[in-house]
């Protein structure tokens, strides 16, 4: 806005001088006098003459209108307009034949004949000048008419180090990966003397949330070389042409700055597989893929350039980009176990004041399946409930309310439930967790609910996973199935009827059992061969073209295993409970009363079946004697 400002100046001060010319021009002959008016002017002429001293009238150009300047003894003037001169004329001979009659007032040529035309030229003048700083650039946004072929990259020199290795928590492999890199772009020639060619690009693929951006910003602070960044969707224009012209434009900038880091943030949306649209090849993405593609590893040289690209669909990338050449080392970026989850929670907890009961050790095997900015938003969520509460610390039931909420939905505690819904999520929810508890591979329970959420669920039965897995087997997957399927059994043993709020419970445990059929061979009917329906098919092309790879006789197998699984999980869940059905109704009556339990709440009802089993079972004592 200040260099804005600065273009136009010049034009102000001319605007100013002129409205100050204007004025002056208007206001030196007859300067204004306020209060006195032509009928005061006759009462004075009649009433006391000896005060006036002079009259000086002033006629306009055509002699009838006019000013009049009258002069009192003392030297006070005063001005006035009147509307009849000649009556004025007639009025003074009169009364006051001393009067002065000066020559009609001409118009200010400078108004007249110079103002017009100056206006209009310095109005043109500004109107071009700002239409050509849009057009450079200078509006920002949009507007930049003249500049759709330059690259939208943002160039940062990290030479204060601000984000580097140090600051990424969790990813040790993925670090060690990229020193290399780092080690590269500090001292080439120890690469160069033997031989060695170092990788053009890196892509760095995983989940959502992983750090994937923030790998890349650490690597250019390691380095200390300029970072280009930009997001694949800044290549992509309306207009046929422009993608490619942005890539040549990006690549040139580069060449000057290097060696450099070229980091593109989601490269799928530019860098997609080609020939699976409806139409033809030659759309504008397309031609934009093929302009990198030879920047990245064409006739061209781009020595010291290494790009560095984000994508979590590596899936749907051209084979063409991954190949040797161009995108050499391709990086996983993975969701953090349970020590790499603890130490970005210890990361994101630097400057946020914890409670003595905050354990996060604890909250990192909670949070299995949470990624950095999962874990980030968590203690983000937490401290909001600290300080809404006007405390100056974090505790555990902040985190524990957090939890819920980024997970689960916010509890909404205000909605109105009928003490019959209420039994009937007490009951489904205990189900749930007693199978939680039972079964050896599911996890113990961390919390049981009945509180409806923000999500739409009655209640909610949290697990806590006491370690990360890297495989499912077949006996996990079933008791997963199991699991799902109580709280449907335990309405059913409960009630001798079913309600529509295990839906989402089915719909799992569907999914489950067909993806044991089709995709992992866990059959012995269907065998291991790999029936799966590739749901994840994103091009329309394709999908257009794709048929079922197997016959209906196939399908019809298919069915009838995921049925009978289905249905032997569904007979265990029951019997399970029914074997527990004290304890289904204790846990039932407990939430019912505090709608809310915790493990060790949940675990303590185990106990007592544990002692008083033990005090039914104890022998009678033998009397000898």
């Amino acid at each position: 806005m200040k260099k804005q400002l600065k273009g136009y100046g010049f034009y102000i001060i001319i605007l100013g001088i002129i409205l100050v010319s204007l004025l002056l021009s208007d206001s030196f002959e007859y300067p204004n006098t306020q209060n006195y008016q032509y009928a005061n002017f006759l009462e004075d002429l009649k009433d006391n003459k000896g005060s006036i001293k002079e009259v000086n009238v002033y006629p306009n150009e055509a002699g009838t209108t006019g000013k009049i300047k009258v002069t009192f003894t003392g030297d006070k003037s005063v001005t006035f307009a009147v509307a009849d001169i000649a009556g004025v004329q007639t009025k003074l001979l009169q009364e006051f034949p001393d009067y002065t009659m000066h020559n009609p007032a001409k118009p200010n040529w400078f108004l007249t004949s110079v103002l017009p035309y100056l206006l209009g030229f310095i109005v043109i003048i500004v109107l071009f000048s700002f239409l050509s700083n849009q057009a450079a650039g200078g509006g920002g946004g949009n507007s930049k008419v003249m500049n759709f072929g330059k690259s939208r990259a943002k160039m940062t020199k990290d030479e204060n180090k601000n984000t580097t290795f140090k600051n990424v928590a969790g990813l040790d492999e993925e670090k060690e990966e990229l020193r290399e890199i780092v080690d590269f772009l500090r001292t080439p020639k120890k690469y160069m003397q033997v031989g060695a060619r170092i990788p053009k690009g890196v892509l760095l693929e995983g989940p959502p949330g992983t750090g994937k951006t923030l790998l890349a910003k650490a690597v250019a602070g390691e380095a200390g070389v300029p970072f280009f960044s930009i997001s694949g969707s800044d290549f992509v224009e309306m207009f046929v042409g422009i993608g490619a012209s942005r890539v040549r434009d990006l690549f040139e900038d580069a060449k000057k700055n290097a060696p450099c880091i070229v980091f593109i943030d989601e490269i799928d949306a530019v860098a997609r597989r080609r020939g699976t649209g409806m139409g033809g090849g030659h759309d504008e993405r397309e031609q934009t893929l093929n302009q990198l593609l030879v920047e990245m590893d064409g006739f061209g040289s781009n020595e010291g350039i290494i790009v560095m690209a984000a994508t979590n669909r590596v899936d749907i990338l051209d084979p063409a980009i991954l190949r040797p050449g161009r995108f050499d080392r391709k990086v996983m970026v993975g969701r953090p176990d349970v020590k790499g989850r603890e130490e970005i929670l210890h990361v994101h907890a630097k400057g946020k004041p914890l409670g003595e009961d905050v354990n996060l050790k604890q909250i990192a095997q909670t949070t299995a399946g949470f990624t950095g900015a999962d874990l980030e938003n968590l203690l983000n969520e937490a401290a909001i409930l600290a300080a809404k509460e006007s405390r100056g610390y974090i505790n555990q039931e902040d985190i524990n309310r957090s939890f819920i909420k980024v997970g689960i939905g916010a509890e909404k505690k205000s909605k109105v439930i009928s003490d019959k819904e209420k039994r009937i999520t007490a009951y489904h929810e205990a189900g749930h967790a007693i199978l939680f508890h039972v079964l050896p591979d599911v996890g113990p329970v961390y919390t049981v609910s009945i509180i409806p959420t923000g999500m739409g669920a009655a209640g909610y039965t949290m697990p806590l996973p006491e370690r990360d897995e890297m495989f499912n087997t077949r006996g996990k997957m079933r008791q997963d199935i199991i699991v799902s399927l109580g709280g449907r059994a335990a309405e059913e043993i409960i009630f001798d009827d079913i309600t529509t709020g295990a839906s989402q419970d089915i719909k799992m445990a569907t999914k489950t059992a067909r993806a044991m059929i089709t995709k992992y061979g866990f059959s012995d009917t269907v065998g291991m061969i790999n029936y799966d329906s590739d749901d994840d098919e994103v091009f329309i092309g394709r999908d257009w073209g794709h048929t079922r790879s197997y016959s209906e006789n196939v399908a019809r197998v298919i069915d009838d295993e995921v049925k009978n699984i289905i249905d032997h999980c569904y007979n265990e869940a029951k019997r399970i409970l029914t074997e527990h059905n004290d304890i289904l109704h204790e846990c039932a009556k407990l939430l019912i009363e505090k709608e809310r339990i915790n493990r060790e709440e949940f675990e303590g009802l185990f106990s007592k079946e544990d002692s008083n089993n033990d005090d039914q079972s104890m022998p009678d004592p033998i009397l000898e004697g």
